[in-house]
């Protein structure tokens, strides 16, 4: 009898049509080429050599359908398709009765959701392909949840009887009445120009202005200069705080932004955090209760932004789970850990620290392999002055400024691209550059693109096991490039410039579209291979966390942005970026967990302390 009620379980479940299994089979739409292989996965399955249906090729099938009642789990067919087109994984079983949302047989699925409060800012967390941008999604009524049940969809009432006893109920149900409405700033801001043809800044924002705040807003976020610019000849920096302050003009109860903070620069990304949470401010002005949610990889930036955190985890494009909330700095805490202690969930084998140790002990070296002059440079309407200063090799420089301080054209007087009005000599430098915008052009496949750009090193055994084994790149490379997402095409910019033969490399904000998890692969891959290779690494990054783990010396451009500009001699880590935070009157603690830097929120405690000491920044962790 027992072994009855064993196989009928499953049975059950099946009826579910993905619901609650156990197991879970994603086949990628992307991968899967049935009719250009030998249909590998379905000859070698041993639960169909003994006729049944376990995996199914039709002739007008596009992509391999798997029975995830009747896989074993064997993986063989993930080790036999010529695409890596297959993952099978184990949920665990507390997950059974959870799912939010599936897209159809085989595809992603999403667990749990966010749970938003009036009033509060909700952070979000986790890696890409998570299931972020999804959950986003569901709570602005863009997807209406299924349960996982894609063949027969649930009804509102029994999607309202599912989330009964939680705040997702009352949230719902005041959604489905038309009593919320919910406003989102997109992930990526450099579509906005294709949809956007026509029209300058000023004039789209006063059509957007419903709140009779959009003067405030465009000084807060430095648009005031940009109105009469039209909006498809806007920069990446400029169409971020143009699309920030369109959602904040607006009226709405859900205000939700993804990624925010992707191409400004420090000061502007707290200006729009500062901006953000005015929300909350001009609420009490009104008592009408809002919505805020932030999606943000700029962990320095979620922090200060948010009142309390939901981590999520599973496995990029095949499942996410969404925990309960958490404290801010507990949560943020969790996710870098790895492991949630109230579900006894680890979701990461390591740990992720931001330790400055190797930077110490190298900023004693205080001698220089090259020496660079006094130069000048104009460009029109701007004007750069470099301090005379020194760098050597295997060191990271990190240039802080704001955007359009000249730090790009610092580096290309150093490379020899372009000469000093002043008429210095220096010596020419072979520079690798990967440039802020990644506009892929290329036809082939990723791999295609290494052998003809890099062929002499991308398979070499040292940037195998420096580069692309940390990078992740196997899995890109039959992937064809113009298909790539904004992620996945930033780490093959990275690998090709590392490829590059140079003596110097120039990496404009190497941290773009990277989730958290790659944002810390992509420092160490850096920072290990301008070490070995013992060349010279000048960055420009914007995400705070990611400059001080990768800085050895800190350059700080100081002036008026676009106009006339000085960039400092090259500085210690510890002297650059209280330079630097004192100028933008920011103070940073660091947390004694994971040595993270911490935003003190304006005029606290902290921060007054610190100003008043004349330390904006510190090394060690606070305790």
């Amino acid at each position: 009898m027992g072994r009855k009620k064993n196989k009928k379980a499953p049975q059950r479940h099946a009826k579910d049509a993905g619901g609650a299994t156990v197991r879970i089979a994603v086949v990628s739409q992307d991968r899967c080429k049935p009719n250009k292989c030998g249909q590998e996965c379905k000859r070698s399955c041993p639960v169909v050599r003994q006729g049944k249906l376990c995996i199914e090729v039709r002739p007008n099938d596009k992509i391999a359908k798997i029975s995830e009642i009747l896989c074993i789990g064997c993986n063989i067919c993930i080790k036999k398709c010529p695409f890596n087109a297959i993952q099978i994984i184990n949920l665990p079983k507390n997950l059974n009765s959870s799912t939010t949302h599936r897209f159809g047989p085989n595809s992603f699925k999403l667990h749990r959701l966010p749970h938003p409060r009036p009033n509060q800012v909700l952070g979000l967390v986790g890696t890409n392909g998570i299931g972020k941008s999804t959950a986003l999604k569901v709570l602005s009524g863009k997807i209406k949840p299924n349960l996982g049940r894609f063949v027969e969809p649930p009804t509102w009432e029994l999607i309202l009887e599912y989330f009964r006893g939680s705040e997702l109920q009352n949230y719902f149900t005041r959604l489905l009445e038309d009593e919320l409405k919910a406003l989102m700033k997109p992930q990526y801001v450099d579509h906005i120009p294709k949809k956007i043809k026509s029209g300058t800044v000023k004039k789209i924002l006063k059509k957007k202005d419903q709140r009779g705040k959009m003067k405030k807003l465009m000084k807060a976020l430095d648009l005031k200069h940009l109105g009469r610019r039209e909006v498809p000849q806007l920069s990446g920096g400029e169409l971020q705080r143009f699309a920030i302050c369109a959602v904040l003009g607006q009226k709405a109860d859900v205000y939700m932004f993804d990624e925010p903070s992707s191409y400004l620069d420090i000061k502007q990304r707290i200006n729009a955090a500062k901006a953000i949470r005015q929300l909350l401010n001009d609420r009490k002005t009104t008592e009408k209760s809002i919505y805020l949610i932030v999606v943000e990889h700029d962990l320095s930036i979620l922090d200060y932004l948010s009142d309390y955190v939901c981590c999520l985890y599973g496995k990029p494009g095949v499942y996410g789970v969404v925990t309960m909330p958490f404290g801010v700095r507990e949560g943020i805490n969790i996710f870098l850990r790895g492991f949630i202690p109230t579900e006894q969930m680890r979701f990461r084998d390591w740990e992720l620290n931001f330790k400055l140790s190797e930077q110490i002990d190298r900023e004693l070296d205080e001698f220089g392999d090259y020496i660079y002059p006094h130069l000048e440079k104009t460009l029109g309407d701007f004007h750069l002055e470099v301090e005379e200063g020194c760098f050597k090799k295997s060191e990271i420089i990190v240039m802080l400024g704001e955007n359009g301080t000249g730090k790009t054209t610092f580096v290309k007087l150093l490379a020899g691209l372009m000469q000093p009005d002043n008429g210095e000599d220096i010596p020419e430098l072979a520079m690798s550059y990967k440039p802020q915008k990644i506009s892929p052009k290329f036809p082939g496949t990723v791999e295609q693109l290494l052998h003809r750009r890099i062929r002499n090193i991308y398979k070499t055994n040292q940037f195998q096991t420096d580069v692309m084994k940390p990078m992740k790149m196997a899995e890109l490379m039959d992937r064809v490039v113009t298909t790539l997402s904004g992620g996945e095409l930033q780490r093959t910019a990275l690998v090709l410039a590392l490829g590059t033969p140079a003596d110097i490399y120039l990496l404009d904000e190497p941290s773009a579209y990277l989730d958290v998890e790659q944002r810390v692969w992509a420092s160490k891959v850096i920072k290990r291979y301008i070490l070995h290779s013992k060349k010279t690494a000048f960055i420009v990054e914007h995400d705070f966390i990611m400059a001080t783990y990768l800085a050895d010396k800190v350059i700080v451009y100081e002036g008026d942005p676009g106009r006339d500009c000085v960039a400092r001699t090259p500085q210690t880590l510890l002297d650059g970026m209280n330079l630097f935070l004192r100028n933008i009157e920011v103070t940073f603690r660091r947390d004694p967990t994971n040595y993270r830097p911490r935003i003190n929120k304006e005029d606290s405690q902290k921060d007054l302390e610190q100003k008043l000491n004349g330390h904006y920044f510190f090394l060690d962790a606070d305790d």
